[in-house]
């Protein structure tokens, strides 16, 4: 039962990685900005904010109609019972008969021209909100660039690391042969055979879940791009050409209070608060209006009997309106406010900080690969020479097989520290441009 299991295994792994350059033969070389353009044109989470920006764009609008004047149109037509009268202590009552018929018409506009701010406030507080909105997408552009090339390094990493272990594992076909005809002359035992076999397929194995790894980073890059499912992204081989300006620390703490949208979101909030406060304080003033009505109504019934005609009269005047409420209640909502301006001032300091802090990390990450990538290339040198050198002892019986794979796996393991070292410059360089919102 297991012979048959790692049998059937063995033929699954041999052929994924066939069904991975079916794949490759479709491929699409993708370069980053166009990465960046496809994202801005069909990520779900950029298109949800973009219709955030709608909203608050129309809501810009609605504030804006509270300057027309309204307009309020009524028409009704009624059945009216005959009246009663008596005295005043109830007695001596007697019917009065009533015209049937009723019918009512009004027509009432009023036009506020003054109301302590307060309209001109909500419509300023409307268009902070889509400057908001505005500024939330750009944040959110900004986590969704990250995100994707935070995949798409991933993947130039993972073939790098695919390279590597292609290459070494033809270094180990070779060596295997080599031993094999060592063997065949009584030199070498067939226990070193098995031992480089048994390299070999542990190379393999890694090079099956570097496919499958990348498999799963290009399912999810072209997941969020919006492209066909069975699209194959391979990373544009010219991006480590790429010119890294080397800016000071300040000059990126400069760039991130000019252009990070998280910061002018913190700060838009304190206007947000200090507006509402502004439209709070106006409850405490009154409202003018002018107004202007006409009445068409019939019968009329303020006479006894009732006059069976239409009675038509129109006014036009000033109107003033006062909340008394306003005196025991605006001064609770005001302190509110204040508190909220207060707290909005101090997640400002706390955005500040933090963004100075992420910067700086970020800037000294990026010198730090720098120096890694230096270090690695020393190390790939070295693990190379010392692969050489063992590689001819061994061959010269100098040297046991234990010693053959101790520096086989030190030169596998520095180019792949290499290829990392590379990456890391790249995906360091990105992270302080997203903490600073250049990204």
């Amino acid at each position: 039962m297991i012979k048959q299991y790692l049998y059937v295994l063995g033929v699954f792994f041999c052929l994924f990685p066939v069904r991975l350059y079916a794949q490759e033969k479709n491929s699409y070389v993708l370069t980053v900005d166009e990465m960046f353009s496809l994202a801005d044109q069909n990520s779900k989470s950029i298109q949800l904010h973009q219709t955030a920006i709608e909203q608050a764009s129309q809501g810009v609008k609605v504030a804006k109609t509270a300057f027309l004047p309204t307009i309020d149109l009524s028409l009704s037509a009624s059945f009216l019972g005959d009246g009663w009268m008596s005295d005043r202590d109830f007695s001596k009552g007697m019917n009065a008969s009533m015209p049937h018929f009723g019918n009512n018409f009004s027509l009432e506009a009023s036009q506020v021209v003054y109301a302590g701010g307060a309209i001109r406030g909500a419509i300023e507080l409307a268009q902070l909100e889509e400057k908001l909105a505005y500024l939330a997408k750009a944040q959110n552009t900004q986590d969704i660039r990250f995100l994707l090339i935070g995949y798409y390094l991933e993947l130039y990493k993972l073939n790098n690391q695919r390279a590597v272990y292609l290459k070494n594992i033809e270094q180990t076909k070779m060596l295997i042969e080599q031993v094999r005809a060592r063997q065949r002359e009584g030199i070498a035992l067939a226990n070193d055979v098995t031992r480089y076999e048994l390299q070999l397929k542990t190379l393999e194995l890694a090079l099956t879940q570097v496919d499958n790894s990348q498999v799963i980073y290009n399912h999810e890059l072209v997941t969020v791009l919006g492209l066909p499912v069975h699209t194959f992204i391979q990373p544009d081989s010219t991006l480590f050409n790429m010119t890294i300006p080397l800016s000071t620390e300040d000059n990126w703490q400069e760039a991130a209070v000019e252009s990070l949208p998280l910061l002018k979101q913190a700060d838009m909030q304190i206007q947000m608060n200090r507006k509402q406060e502004k439209i709070t304080r106006a409850e405490w003033l009154p409202q003018i209006a002018i107004v202007a009505a006409d009445h068409l109504d019939g019968p009329i019934t303020i006479e006894v009997p009732a006059i069976n005609k239409n009675f038509n009269y129109w006014y036009v005047g000033v109107g003033l309106k006062y909340n008394l409420a306003s005196l025991y209640t605006t001064s609770k909502k005001q302190r509110l406010n204040k508190i909220a301006t207060r707290r909005s001032q101090e997640n400002y300091l706390l955005t500040l900080e933090n963004t100075e802090l992420a910067v700086q990390s970020a800037h000294v990450r990026l010198a730090e690969a720098f120096v890694q990538l230096d270090t690695q290339e020393k190390s790939v040198q070295l693990a190379t020479q010392n692969y050489e050198i063992i590689n001819n002892r061994y061959l010269n019986d100098l040297a046991l097989i234990t010693d053959m794979l101790d520096a086989s796996n030190s030169k596998l393991s520095a180019e792949l520290q290499l290829a990392n070292a590379r990456i890391n410059i790249l995906f360091n360089y990105y992270k302080l441009r997203r903490v600073s919102g250049k990204l």
